[in-house]
């Protein structure tokens, strides 16, 4: 499918750089990446310069924190009067389990932090993209396939495994993501009626450097997803 609009996303490791990628091959007209590290952003903006599929891409690189709604704010400000409109938003920043423990001795300030990046980060995002979409106009992102019909654009937020099953040792995690999917759930509600759609992308283990950070913290993390993974090679044949 040809990705004509603007695109913005929220990551550039992992699942956010692929999601950039991704844009510009599809023909995407421009891109915004937002990274607390704004090196990497603009390493992979560069990336996408490179094997775009559309003569005119353009893209942008800026640093950004999820945590700080002026921050957020800014960036998204500025995606708007360099593009003109957002037409697509990924938000895929977030944080893994840097201390694995038991409910019991789960650490405090690590669920806090977990909370203000994975969850409160999400909030920010959805609800500030939410209120630059519904000022913006509704159009046909792309007119040769009106199937996809007329909107102001749509949001796909994050989530994970996690945010239906729990792992064991993970619960700061486990909350965080149960708690993107209620997010989107209400976003989805109330964007509806202005033709914005708001989605949430839950994938299981993927190979990115929050897992492995996670799977060096946890020891037990690697043989859980080897099983997993062979789990669904058995069940495709």
């Amino acid at each position: 499918m040809d990705i004509t609009g603007s695109a913005f996303v929220i990551g550039a490791s992992g699942i956010g750089r692929s999601c950039a990628i991704a844009f510009a091959k599809a023909g995407a007209r421009s891109l915004i990446l937002a990274d607390i590290n704004l090196e990497s952003a603009l390493a992979v903006v560069k990336e996408c310069q490179s094997i775009s599929s559309n003569p005119e891409f353009r893209a942008d690189g800026v640093e950004v924190d999820v945590t700080l709604e002026d921050s957020v704010q800014a960036v998204m400000n500025h995606a708007v009067s360099t593009f003109g409109r957002i037409d697509y938003c990924v938000n895929s920043a977030g944080v893994g389990v840097k201390i694995a423990s038991e409910t019991a001795d789960a650490n405090i300030e690590e669920f806090n932090n977990m909370l203000k990046v994975n969850t409160t980060g999400t909030f920010i995002v959805t609800r500030i993209m939410s209120a630059i979409m519904k000022a913006q106009d509704s159009h046909s992102v792309d007119p040769s396939f009106p199937g996809r019909g007329i909107t102001r654009g749509c949001i796909v937020n994050l989530g994970s495994a996690s945010s239906f099953v729990a792992t064991p040792k993970m619960i700061q995690y486990t909350a965080s993501k149960h708690a993107v999917i209620g997010i989107t759930k209400n976003a989805a509600l109330d964007n509806a009626a202005y033709g914005i759609r708001v989605n949430s992308v839950c994938p299981s283990w993927v190979d990115t450097p929050m897992i492995r950070k996670a799977m060096d913290n946890i020891p037990d993390l690697g043989k859980m997803i080897e099983s997993a993974s062979t789990s669904w090679t058995d069940c495709n044949g």
